[in-house]
């Protein structure tokens, strides 16, 4: 029996294990509360012999939206606000538990895929959307780098050029792109995505559990030896980010809804 959580919601599947983000009124925007009951639940499902795969999705209008900007940032001794406490110690752990789980992870994404949220999509194996889906690495906005892994997966995915414009841009991606630029296994009508998302996880499920795991471990080796190093590299950049003037220009500039003015500096 998996406990039950306030942020998260999760059901069985035949031989699958379904985790659904659940803040819709936010549009599942990650807390740290919602990062650890995510984190324990994947671990959980990781874990259990008799879960063969694991279908993740969000609530309401939207998979995600990133990181919750209305919830208080932690501050330093020097009061730089801290921008790499909470990836260490909780978002970063989520990305490696769906990475190293010895079964495969099927994504479905709908509405916003922003963030943190672009970042957890990326880490699944498979990824499948309703066609109103859309990327959106919008750190550059305030003055800060995607993390999560973002980057990585992006290279690994689709290269250099296309990492740097989803990046640099922060500009949205629509999923029929997305297809096109073999971020996504598949795209379907909104009403169908779901459960199309469902038959592709059971298919795994009923599949060769071990030989899935391999498959999985052997596609990530080179990625995920470097995985760990890149996440950390985030989240010291981050930090050099958070005492920036650009840093906190771009967060006042989108709490007022206007342009920011980065000086670079």
């Amino acid at each position: 029996m998996t406990p039950p959580y306030d942020d998260v919601r999760v059901a069985d599947l035949a031989g699958a294990r379904h985790i659904q983000l659940h803040r819709p009124g936010s549009l599942n925007a990650w807390t740290p509360a919602m990062g650890r009951e995510l984190l324990e639940a994947v671990t959980d499902a990781a874990g259990d012999p008799a879960v063969r795969a694991i279908l993740i999705s969000g609530a309401g209008r939207s998979f995600c939206a990133g990181a919750d900007v209305k919830n208080a940032r932690e501050t330093t001794a020097d009061g730089t606000p801290d921008l790499s406490g909470r990836l260490r110690e909780i978002y970063n752990p989520v990305i490696l538990a769906v990475r190293t789980a010895p079964k495969p992870v099927v994504g479905m994404v709908h509405g916003a895929v922003a963030g943190l949220g672009a970042s957890l999509a990326l880490a699944c194996d498979l990824l499948v959307a309703a066609s109103d889906a859309y990327f959106l690495l919008a750190f550059a906005r305030i003055g800060v780098m995607p993390d999560g892994g973002a980057l990585t997966f992006l290279a690994e995915r689709v290269g250099l050029t296309r990492a740097a414009e989803l990046a640099m841009l922060a500009e949205k991606l629509p999923a029929d792109r997305a297809l096109d630029w073999g971020l996504l296994t598949a795209v379907h009508p909104p009403d169908e995505a779901f459960d199309r998302a469902v038959a592709l996880t059971e298919r795994l499920a009923a599949g060769p559990t071990v030989a899935l795991a391999s498959i999985k471990r052997t596609l990530g080796a080179a990625a995920q030896r470097g995985l760990a190093d890149a996440l950390s590299e985030e989240a010291d950049a981050q930090q050099v980010h958070g005492a920036t003037h650009d840093y906190a220009e771009g967060r006042a500039a989108f709490a007022e809804k206007r342009t920011a003015r980065f000086l670079g500096r």
